[in-house]
């Protein structure tokens, strides 16, 4: 995989600590949500899936923000944006691994076109978010080498992606919990 360079600037032991912490979590995300039979007919969506929405939105505000004050060149207010976002991506999959370890996989009970829609924004969503673990990785491992010309090359492609995550992820909890209202 080609991570914004043609020539690899992180170190083989970077490279697999950040290829290892990534597939890690798609293995584990996997397990919770696939090995964890459904223990709840709940038809609210409890705590933590308006926490994880919460945290996806706030995720996606911080980006936003991280891209506008780079773009005004406050380099320092963009690294805590970004810092900021990159925490609460990391909040939003320990509350998403506990709510899923809890209640199993949750089938999306929408009919019609509408259950067309949501699954056409989840099926890019949950393969972007398993490409976004190691893409915001590798960015945020470039800026703190100080490798900025390659964090500019991958942050363009991590930076759609990871908004779309975000943005789609909050949607898609409307459509699940919140669908017809």
């Amino acid at each position: 995989m080609s991570l914004g360079t043609s020539t690899q600037t992180e170190s083989p032991l970077a490279r697999g600590v950040i290829f290892g912490i990534s597939a890690l979590a798609c293995l584990v995300i996997a397990v919770v949500l696939y090995a964890f039979p459904g223990r709840t007919t709940a038809t609210e969506p409890g705590v933590l899936p308006t926490l994880n929405a919460v945290l996806n939105g706030s995720a996606g505000t911080f980006l936003v923000l991280g891209y506008v004050m780079i773009r005004r060149k406050h380099r320092a207010l963009h690294r805590a944006c970004m810092l900021v976002a990159l925490g609460l991506s990391g909040a939003f999959l320990v509350s998403y691994l506990l709510h899923h370890a809890q209640v199993g996989s949750v089938p999306f009970r929408g009919t019609g076109l509408i259950r067309s829609v949501y699954f056409a924004l989840l099926i890019p969503h949950v393969i972007l978010a398993a490409v976004i673990a190691p893409l915001a990785l590798f960015t945020v491992y470039r800026a703190f080498k100080e490798n900025f010309a390659a964090h500019r090359k991958i942050a363009r492609i991590t930076f759609p992606i990871w908004l779309f995550v975000s943005v789609s992820g909050v949607a898609l909890y409307g459509l699940l919990y919140h669908w017809p209202v």
